[in-house]
């Protein structure tokens, strides 16, 4: 039997309450996330949302992680588009190889029961 085991996170980006003067990311002013720069535009990987109770929302793959996040938030096919107020987490898991991302996201999604992805769903 095949043993796959989630890494732990790279990045972990949460929700902030703004106060006092705007940034200069949208997303950050629009979202409250005020750190997703940290987020490499030039990496591949993983990424899960997460509410404020720890649930995990959705799972996602990118070639280009911090581009894929900003399209999640600003997208109008984003399967998250209703729920962007529940997030309150961002976690980015680095992984290069287009395979492996694939095979993560799949076992992420069923192992941890993503609430909003609705395709690659094996438990229900």
């Amino acid at each position: 039997m095949i043993q796959i085991q989630i890494p732990a996170p790279d990045i972990v980006v949460s929700k902030r309450n703004q106060g006092g003067e705007r940034t200069e990311s949208p997303l950050s002013n629009t979202y409250g996330f005020t750190d997703y720069h940290k987020i490499p535009r030039d990496k591949g990987g993983i990424i899960l949302f997460f509410d404020a109770n720890e649930d995990l929302l959705f799972v996602g793959k990118a070639r280009k992680l911090r581009q894929r996040v900003k399209k999640h938030f600003e997208d109008n096919v984003s399967p998250i588009k209703d729920h962007r107020d529940e997030v309150t987490k961002i976690a980015v898991l680095f992984v290069e190889d287009a395979m492996e991302r694939e095979i993560y996201e799949t076992y992420i999604i069923n192992n941890l029961e993503a609430k909003y992805n609705i395709e690659k769903v094996f438990y229900k």
